[in-house]
């Protein structure tokens, strides 16, 4: 499942703006699912992939650790980027804008 044309993407894009910067966190964020080698479907889901995103704040090296987290525990991952709680889904919309603009 690739995030090319989401919300997620276009935050991607906007906090890592060097050249080749997203691609790359594109790319990782791809592979996640099978470096992990463990709940794959849960580590493909927008939720983990933009918690990692968030946690990364544009910041390469903090991308990485938070990549780290999610491999061994995503659980954690949800809960440092505040997105464990049932309010989860209005806080990417409030971080990432809309799931379906205009509807």
């Amino acid at each position: 499942m690739t995030t090319a044309g989401t919300r997620l993407e276009r935050r991607i894009r906007r906090d890592f703006p060097e050249p080749g910067s997203a691609p790359e966190v594109l790319r990782i964020l791809d592979a996640l699912p099978d470096a992990a080698g463990h709940d794959r479907e849960v580590l493909r889901s927008e939720r983990v992939r933009a918690a990692i995103v968030l946690l990364a704040e544009g910041d390469i090296g903090r991308f990485r650790r938070a990549v780290e987290l999610a491999e061994v525990d995503w659980r954690d991952l949800l809960l440092d980027a505040e997105l464990a709680d049932a309010d989860w889904p209005d806080r990417l919309d409030t971080e990432l804008g809309p799931e379906h603009p205009g509807a």
